[in-house]
Formats: structure tokens, sequence, C-alpha cells
């Protein structure tokens, strides 16, 4: 028998939602899904992710608050630092004195990734499914683990922004339990093979094997599970789609499609990525140089401008300090030196430094990644990063310069930039 869609859902690429649409929609949803006497707890995102979690925060406590035996938050954090009570409180947009009286019932925490005790196991990949899953890539067995919390509840609800990705293709949807609350495991599983898939080959791909992977181990979830996919941009919202987690996440990509990809005529030979501050490390913003990698000519340099970042990482930092940044076939090619470290840590080294070769001894990459960042000269060249004094930098003089082959791009991050003859 054919299930009959039960979502809800609209969007525009010519303007953004109003506050009665936004109310009209979840109205709707929840009339769909009822949620009286449940637990419920949301997904969200951290605050490196644009979305306006603060306007639909209030929405859904006057829609259900009065309904549910529990309504709680819980940020998909993966493995980025914890935030503090004050910034937990911006990302909802309450005062600490509405914490602790409209809304002192209300739980919202940090997914504590760096407390092995608060996951739990909920089954297995095993090795032979990795490597169906993985085209052949890969064959280890996998744990999945999630943060405890997700089995005290009757109803888990993703809510958050659908953009470009560069490890599983789109994020959103169940990405934001793996890797947004779940052990290691599955995390640097994915992480990796993302890796070997290449950023390049992944990115605004809807089905890649490391969404397959992520839909195999979130299924082993024993709650049900709801998602309100939001189409988001630095000015706005833009459409929401609620229901079935994959239903609501690929009708959000087809929104996602028209916002957050840019075709370009031809490759350029520069580029000046300006982050926000919404990145407070290369970690998070990285994202500047993933999402404009394709449009870069072989040789050309992306240059990632964020004055205000002045550390690789505030979770690995230590780690990309001893391992450096390097195309897949460095790692691959020396297995055994670097099986060990995290995969997830390795595939991030990888993701940055772009499409390149390692053969005998040498490696080679297609375009060069220059910081010009608060990161020091010495270590960026310890890295194997190249560096640029952000001090020499002024946005304005690369503007509108595309037909000498230099691209501006503001707010880089959530955009991904395509060659045009790469159109579908």
């Amino acid at each position: 028998m054919k299930q009959v869609s039960q979502l809800v859902g609209f969007g525009y690429v010519d303007r953004f939602l109003k506050d009665e649409e936004i109310r009209t929609l979840l109205t709707a949803f929840f009339e769909r899904y009822p949620m009286s006497d449940k637990r419920v707890l949301f997904i969200i995102p951290d605050s490196t992710r644009t979305a306006p979690v603060d306007r639909i925060f209030r929405v859904i406590q006057q829609l259900i608050g009065h309904q549910v035996s529990a309504l709680d938050y819980l940020v998909a954090l993966g493995t980025h630092p914890l935030m503090s009570e004050e910034a937990l409180n911006r990302l909802v947009g309450v005062s600490s004195e509405e914490r602790r009286s409209a809304f002192q019932g209300i739980n919202i925490w940090n997914h504590r990734w760096d407390q092995p005790e608060t996951f739990v196991e909920v089954g297995k990949i095993s090795a032979t499914e990795t490597e169906e899953l993985s085209d052949g890539r890969l064959s280890v067995e996998v744990l999945i683990r999630v943060n405890r919390l997700l089995l005290d509840y009757d109803q888990l609800i993703v809510l958050g922004p659908v953009f470009p990705h560069e490890v599983a293709g789109f994020s959103g949807g169940s990405k934001y339990f793996f890797p947004g609350v779940s052990g290691p495991e599955v995390i640097n599983f994915t992480h990796w093979l993302g890796a070997l898939e290449t950023s390049y080959a992944s990115i605004g791909v809807a089905d890649t094997a490391v969404r397959r992977t992520i839909e195999r181990a979130a299924a082993a979830i024993p709650v049900p599970k709801l998602a309100l996919c939001l189409v988001t941009t630095h000015e706005g919202l833009a459409g929401i789609y609620a229901g079935e987690i994959q239903e609501a996440w690929r009708a959000a990509i087809e929104l996602s499609k028209r916002h957050h990809i840019r075709y370009i005529a031809k490759p350029v030979q520069r580029v000046l990525s300006v982050l926000p501050e919404m990145y407070d490390d290369l970690w998070t913003g990285a994202k500047g140089m993933y999402k404009l990698e394709a449009v870069v000519a072989d040789g050309g340099e992306i240059m990632i401008y964020a004055p205000h970042i002045s550390e690789v990482s505030y979770t690995h930092g230590a780690m990309l300090d001893e391992i450096g940044y390097h195309v897949r076939d460095y790692f691959v090619k020396q297995w055994d030196q670097f099986k060990h470290y995290p995969w997830g840590v390795l595939a991030h080294s990888t993701h940055v430094s772009g499409l390149g070769d390692y053969v005998d001894g040498q490696e080679t990459r297609r375009i060069k990644v220059t910081l010009a960042t608060g990161i020091s000269q010495e270590r960026c060249t310890r890295l194997n990063l190249g560096y640029c004094d952000p001090k020499t930098i002024n946005p304005a003089e690369w503007a509108d310069r595309e037909s000498e082959g230099v691209l501006l791009v503001p707010h880089a991050g959530e955009v991904l930039y395509r060659l045009r003859e790469g159109e579908d």
C-alpha cells in the first residue's frame, strides 16, 4: 500500500517567510502529528549555522508547551565546543530571566560529546554492510552510539537548516543525529568515507555513500523521528518543510539548490573568502574553502579572510598540529602511520587541502589554500598552509573583478559555487 504524504511545507526563491506564515505552518504540522502528553525533544543546531531557532522556539512553546509532558532541546554539537548558558539562551532568543521564569520547565542541553558515559549503544553496522554502503571503499564494523537522552523521549524532532555539505552532500535531516548527537564511531567512519569520496565530488549531491550510512545509523534509533527542515540565508528564512525526516529533507534540498548554489561562467585564479564571525575557528570556518573549491582554476588560490579566527580547532587543534594539512593520498599511501588518529580529524585535513596527489614522497595540490587570519605565520607553515597578513587585505579591492579571474565572496561558508557548465 502506498504511503500518503503528510508533509507540510512551503518556500520561496524571491522572498522570506513572515511570522504568521511560520505559525500557520507549525500549527498544521502539530495538527498532523499531535504531541499531546508526549515527551518531546528537539535536536537543534549550534551558533555555527544560520537558522532562526529563536523565532521558531517561541512559536513551538505557544502551540504545544501546554500539551506535552516534556519539551526540551538538545544542541547537535557534533564535536564543536560546548556552548555557555548565555550562548544557549541567545540561541533560542530568551533572556536569563525568562529561562528562570517563563521557560523554567524547558531544558536546553549541550550534546556532551566529551563525556563517553553520556552515550548509549543502539546497534552496529557490520563490515559487510559498511562495504556495501561505501561502494567498497571501507569494510569495518561500526558501533552506533548516540546521546542517551534520546531514549528518554517519545518523539524526536530535528529542527535545523539544509545546506550543501562537504561530507554528506547536503546537511540537515538525519545528519543532526550523526554526527550531531552521536558517539565518535559513526562520526569518524562517515567523515573518512567522505574524505575518500572527496568533498569536490560530494558537495551539493543528495545521494552519497555518507548519506546512506547516516540514514542506516539513524534507523537504529528506537524512537519516532520527525523533522522541521529549514532553508535559510543570512537575510531570512526562505522555507520550512515539516514531516517525516527523509521526505522533509529532500523537499528542503530542492529549495536549497535555488538559494545555496551559485553558478559562475568560468574558473577564477584567486578567491577571497570572507568568513562571518559565527565561525570562530578553522574547523568550522573551513566551509569558506569547501564551498569555493570547484570554481578555482588549477594552480589557483583560495584565501580565507577571517582576522577574528586565531585557532585551528578548539577541539582538535593539538592533533592537527601533529598531522598538518595534506591531500587524501598523503594519508592513504601512509596509512599505517596515520590510521590510529581519529578519522574525522584526518578527513578535515584532506578537505581543507583539496584535491591533489602524493607520489614518490612528493605531495602536490591542485590549488593553494592561504589563511589571512589571526593564526600565526609560523603555525600556518608548520600546518602546511599558506599565510597572508590579514592587515594587508582590503576586501573592497577584490570586488567586481571576476573578469580578471578574481572573486570576492562575502559571508562565505553557506553558498556553494559551481561552474555554469556543470549545471544539471
